[in-house]
């Protein structure tokens, strides 16, 4: 079969590709930038052809010759995101029509019967209806929390359970859910292709255990092996309240953890496991062994996408500092150059670790400090960490930052998903020098309006202390790591 995935990029989405193609299914894989492809390690498996759900004109081409498309495509906040949701779902379905797919697959969320839905419950509600209105048989696959490696809800409840022995909680911990695997949504999803062609309608999947939150946090921590933790109920603690405190305590933002949040305040229960029978597919796994395996993969390095490998809603779109078109305009440059005595290697091995857990190699309370300011002004902040401690591929997040471009052995580029008043990269460039490697760091800057001037003069004074050190932390560590190698 010839299937399609869109969303590819994302957390799903960069699990199911796998699956399919295991499965001996051709893929077709759509994305707006095919450069966040390129790194994957299934990239050389599958079609990659550019597309946007918001415009219509570059959907035809990427349905064309498609059985079953996978739409994997939705927002977690940012903007007027219902709006972007519902037009995306009408455009694809009528680009499926006119192609002759013959199965549409969405994984949505689980929505409570009769209740006033949360605006994220809502527009994942709403995107399945409009493509269960289509022409095309859809089947429309509702979750509730998944528990897997690097999903948001799952790090959401590591964190919150690890960090906090003793917690003040909101009334949702006491509000039913059914949380299901990450594998079985995966082999569900794949199976769902093979469903008659007279199929056209949602089901419910979960696994098989029915919690409330604060089970799930006393289920985990028994699991991971740390104390039972003393939960408070706070009745006062609204989803807006909430959501800052996730915010607080775990590395997923507030904008990403209010939409979590407001789901939570709904039973979200299976009210039938139809697909199951269609699919003779009954095997779930529990509560506990879903924990076990993802904090296996995490404790391995081996998490193959995580909740942040999607687009941060804000990141921009401009062209990169090097394109010729930034010329006229104003564009602020802070480089340094380190002769390393270290060969380029181990230069690279020190640059490709940057970030996460080992730090950005220069005054961590000061790195720290703007993480924190930028969680306070609703960013990610700098605690989303890395995919993989070792290696990084484009698209990848680390920290508030993201990999925008690699060249192994030689160009690590950054884009800045932190809030600022204009657009920021930091480069580290790998060069061969007389003896053996010189360090070249740049900091680009380019600045919006007034805010923006005032913000680069403003932090000018900082430059030499966080980016000299940076450059010379990050030698040093090469030379240290080149007389170890």
């Amino acid at each position: 079969m010839r299937v399609l995935v869109t969303g590819a990029t994302g957390y799903i989405g960069g699990r199911l590709v796998p699956e399919l193609l295991d499965t001996g299914h051709d893929v077709r894989c759509m994305a707006r930038s095919l450069g966040k492809l390129r790194d994957l390690p299934w990239r050389d498996r599958v079609e990659a052809v550019p597309g946007d759900v918001l415009n219509p004109a570059s959907l035809d081409p990427v349905l064309s010759g498609i059985d079953t498309a996978y739409y994997l495509v939705h927002s977690m906040g940012g903007g007027d995101f219902r709006r972007h949701d519902e037009q995306g779902a009408r455009n694809f379905a009528d680009a499926a029509a006119r192609a002759g797919v013959r199965r549409i697959v969405y994984l949505g969320g689980l929505t409570p019967r009769g209740e006033r839905l949360s605006a994220h419950l809502a527009s994942r509600d709403k995107v399945g209806r409009i493509l269960l209105d289509s022409p095309v048989p859809t089947a429309v696959l509702r979750a509730a929390v998944i528990i897997g490696s690097g999903s948001a809800s799952f790090e959401m409840l590591r964190y919150l359970t690890e960090r906090l022995p003793i917690m003040t909680t909101p009334r949702w911990v006491n509000t039913r859910v059914q949380p299901i695997a990450v594998r079985d949504v995966l082999r569900l999803l794949v199976k769902s292709a093979e469903l008659p062609p007279d199929v056209d309608r949602a089901f419910d999947i979960g696994g098989p255990d029915v919690l409330t939150y604060a089970e799930m946090i006393q289920r985990f921590a028994h699991v991971s092996g740390i104390r039972r933790r003393i939960i408070l109920p706070l009745p006062v603690l609204t989803p807006w309240l909430s959501s800052l405190w996730v915010g607080l305590v775990t590395p997923v933002p507030g904008s990403i953890a209010r939409p979590l949040v407001d789901s939570l305040r709904h039973e979200v229960v299976c009210a039938e496991d139809d697909l199951a029978d269609m699919l003779d597919d009954h095997e779930r796994l529990g509560f506990d062994e879903a924990v076990r395996l993802a904090l296996c993969r995490v404790r391995e390095a081996r998490v193959d996408t995580r909740w942040s490998s999607a687009d941060w809603p804000s990141a921009p779109s401009e062209p990169l500092p090097t394109d010729p078109g930034w010329t006229g305009g104003s564009l602020y440059v802070d480089e340094r150059r380190r002769d390393v005595d270290a060969p380029p290697e181990a230069l690279w091995r020190v640059i490709e670790r940057i970030g996460g857990e080992r730090g950005w190699y220069s005054w961590p309370l000061a790195w720290a400090a703007r993480g924190w300011f930028d969680r306070l002004v609703g960013g990610v902040g700098l605690r989303r960490g890395r995919r993989d401690p070792e290696r990084l591929r484009v698209g990848d997040s680390v920290d508030f930052w993201r990999v925008e471009e690699i060249e192994p052995g030689r160009l690590l580029r950054l884009r800045a998903e932190m809030r600022l008043p204009g657009l920021a990269w930091l480069e580290l460039r790998v060069e061969p020098g007389e003896r053996n490697a010189v360090l070249r760091q740049r900091a680009v800057f380019y600045p919006r309006g007034l805010a923006g001037q005032a913000y680069w003069w403003g932090i000018a004074p900082f430059h030499g202390v966080v980016f000299g050190a940076m450059a010379d932390n990050i030698a040093a560590e090469a030379e240290t790591d080149g007389e170890a190698g």
